[in-house]
């Protein structure tokens, strides 16, 4: 029997308010993006591991404020100058575009133009300010100001949860069995979990067939290696 073709198609993610779920160590920062009218300086940097719910969250701030969203990469003077004109902006990946002097320029002129109107400003990262390595000295002192919401590495029930998410994104089938199985075996990161319910994603698709504890433990076993 010749082998079914597998297409990684990207699932849709479920991005609302309701999907999000909120545990302890991310309370502090869904209560912080639910008070933006009170930001410092109308701007705040969220920041976190990969996977662990930051492009959730600005999706939510961004549908309440009717904000843009833009990977900072994507950031040209252009683009700004369209941007500055939302009722608010999220800037992702912001620690990604240290040493590109010219995305840098593109978000220290979208950031003054956003604060000279009054408007909010979101970012997100995986670490603070000081460890980007920003070029420019004027962009760097401004993300220094931005209030710091972090989102803290899973507890037991908040990974059950991201895994079950993701797993109903792709609309796959995840019985408790497994997810318990896969709890107590996984390294406990948000990208674990994203790498767990993918590849198991595509083992039951080659399969034919809905996702099974054997798959399960095959490819934690294969991490191990």
């Amino acid at each position: 029997m010749a082998e079914q073709l597998v297409f990684d198609l990207p699932p849709r993610a479920a991005m609302g308010r309701e999907d999000f779920f909120v545990s302890p160590g991310n309370a502090a920062a869904v209560a912080g993006i639910d008070g933006w009218q009170g930001w410092p300086f109308g701007k705040m940097l969220l920041v976190g591991p990969e996977g662990a719910g930051k492009t959730h969250l600005v999706h939510v701030w961004a549908d309440i404020v009717g904000a843009r969203v833009i990977k900072a990469r994507d950031l040209t003077d252009a683009a700004g100058e369209t941007l500055a004109r939302a009722p608010g902006v999220a800037v992702e990946d912001v620690d990604e575009i240290a040493g590109r002097g010219d995305v840098e320029t593109a978000l220290f002129h979208l950031h003054n133009a956003l604060a000279q109107r009054g408007a909010p400003l979101l970012l997100t990262a995986r670490a603070a300010p000081e460890r980007w390595g920003l070029d420019l000295p004027d962009l760097d002192s401004r993300m220094r100001q931005a209030g710091v919401l972090r989102l803290a590495p899973p507890d037991d029930a908040l990974l059950a949860a991201v895994m079950m998410k993701l797993a109903l994104d792709r609309e796959m089938p995840l019985k408790p069995r497994i997810l318990s199985y896969a709890l107590t075996r996984i390294e406990r990161s948000f990208a674990a979990a994203q790498a767990f319910i993918t590849a198991l994603d595509a083992m039951a698709l080659a399969a034919k067939r809905p996702p099974t504890r054997k798959m399960a433990k095959a490819i934690l076993a294969e991490d191990k290696d």
